[in-house]
């Protein structure tokens, strides 16, 4: 059984409240104590023999009795078990000793590494958000060079954009390519939290880090999915503690990418139920809106510091009405929303440009020509999707001239939209690219234009701007084109 070895272990002071526990129910623990009770969402130490477990008080039962929920695994304890009050929240190691380490949601090293020292600074975990007058807005684009997201999608630095999708529609590849367009463009600290994750999935991130050459300015924060459901449900705010360090004490953006916010939201379902309170709607915490809320409040800027947040979220059987996913995206500014079909016909980022929205897609915030080739590219390919069952049932044929073009220039959007990414580079056999949003801008007011509509559509599929579309398109003319035959001479007889 692991304990608690870290800086959170430290000895509370010597007048800090003594109990026992006198029930255990896997990792709901109810405590008796001889003094004053601790607070909710202080921290309790519990001793299985040499072993210390992390608690956090939840509930008062009575003037005597709390009931807490473990951090720690709990097999192999006791009733009788000595416990004591540390008469603070869960404090989470911060600062510069944390950059370049893989963390759980306790502080504690998960990399192999050095233990951090005792006078490593610390900050709890629960902290209120910032009131309004302290926050300053922000207008500045976040480039990330994914051409769909920029264009229809764009990202605030120090705002809030969520990735939502179903089961194997890419959010953890999508995330992965904007950590790697952080790599190359973006000056500040990164803090990533994976919120129920595999067991590999922390060390192949630390690895993939360590050979960009930017673990030295990031921190992984790791609640795994064997964990229990109290580590898993307080990841966030652990990477959230360690963000708003940097953002408030040493003035620097941060970066702050989740994966998968819809386990946190899972995991404190699981926490609810343990705890013995009623069901909300489809089975969720009835505090379901409150804890998102204490969340995603927290991302927010103060003066020239930032923190901005991308959020990868699981949409249980691609259902949008999922309670979860609606108290997530109320919080969020871009909304990027994935499709199953479009994985299917192959259209690589699967990105529905119909439904992905931003609140920064406005002409005084990116331009008067940006919003209107975004605004026309979403009226040509969703006039396109209401065609589809009439050419499903009678052919591209039957639609009138203007109907045809419209749908044609419809599908080249939809495949110059595609991008190969760096990160999926090994599976697909492209290299990555990165285009800016002046050049995703040009090449579909090209195609809107009609520039492209004697293109072949292959030509404009997985490719970077409209030059590279333009010069695969000569390739693949060549290629088409027949060499015109040689005459030869003959002689003919006189």
């Amino acid at each position: 059984m692991m304990g608690s070895k870290g800086i959170l272990a430290r000895a509370p002071n010597a007048a800090a409240a003594h109990g026992r526990v006198v029930a255990v129910r896997g990792p709901v623990l109810d405590i008796v104590f001889d003094g004053a009770l601790p607070g909710l969402r202080e921290a309790v130490l519990v001793w299985a023999g040499d072993v210390r477990i992390l608690t956090e008080v939840q509930a008062h039962l009575d003037e005597t009795t709390i009931r807490a929920i473990a951090m720690h695994p709990t097999q192999g304890l006791w009733r009788g078990a000595p416990a004591q009050a540390t008469g603070k929240p869960i404090m989470a190691p911060v600062g510069d000793r944390v950059l370049g380490r893989l963390v759980n949601m306790m502080g504690e090293p998960a990399d192999n590494g050095a233990a951090f020292p005792p006078d490593t600074p610390t900050r709890p975990i629960h902290r209120p958000a910032l009131p309004m007058s302290r926050q300053s807005g922000t207008t500045e684009i976040f480039a990330t060079g994914i051409k769909v997201i920029d264009l229809l999608a764009p990202l605030a630095q120090g705002g809030k954009a969520a990735m939502f999708g179903g089961a194997g529609v890419g959010k953890t590849v999508l995330v992965m390519e904007l950590i790697h367009a952080m790599v190359a463009g973006y000056d500040g600290i990164s803090v990533f939290a994976g919120v129920g994750e595999r067991c590999r999935e922390g060390h192949e991130m630390l690895n993939e880090m360590k050979a960009s050459g930017v673990i030295d300015q990031t921190v992984l924060v790791y609640g795994q999915m064997n964990e229990p459901p109290g580590a898993r449900w307080r990841v966030p705010l652990t990477a959230m503690t360690v963000a708003e360090y940097f953002r408030d004490e040493q003035a620097r953006n941060v970066l702050l990418l989740m994966d998968n916010v819809f386990r946190f939201v899972q995991a404190g379902a699981e926490v609810s139920g343990l705890l013995g309170r009623k069901p909300s709607r489809m089975g969720y915490q009835p505090t379901l809106e409150t804890e998102v809320a204490e969340l995603q409040e927290r991302i927010a800027s103060i003066g020239n510091a930032s923190v901005t947040a991308i959020e990868a979220v699981y949409v249980p059987a691609d259902d949008f009405t999922d309670p979860a996913v609606g108290a997530i995206s109320s919080h969020v500014d871009s909304m990027v929303v994935l499709s199953r079909q479009l994985a299917a016909e192959g259209i690589y980022p699967a990105i529905d440009p119909i439904a992905t929205t931003s609140v920064l897609l406005d002409p005084f915030i990116v331009g008067q020509e940006h919003a209107d080739v975004a605004g026309r590219v979403r009226e040509v390919i969703e006039h396109y999707i209401e065609l589809k069952d009439v050419i499903a049932l009678l052919g591209v044929e039957e639609l009138g001239t203007d109907e045809r073009l419209s749908v044609g220039r419809a599908r080249r959007l939809q495949r110059f939209l595609t991008q190969p990414f760096f990160v999926a580079s090994a599976f697909s056999g492209l290299e990555g690219r990165s285009v800016p949003i002046a050049d995703t801008i040009a090449g579909c007011r090209a195609i809107l234009d009609g520039e492209c509509d004697a293109w072949d559509e292959s030509a404009l599929y997985m490719v970077g701007n409209l030059d590279e579309a333009r010069q695969k398109q000569a390739e693949m003319s060549q290629v088409s084109t027949p060499a015109p035959q040689r005459q030869t001479e003959k002689a003919v007889a006189p």
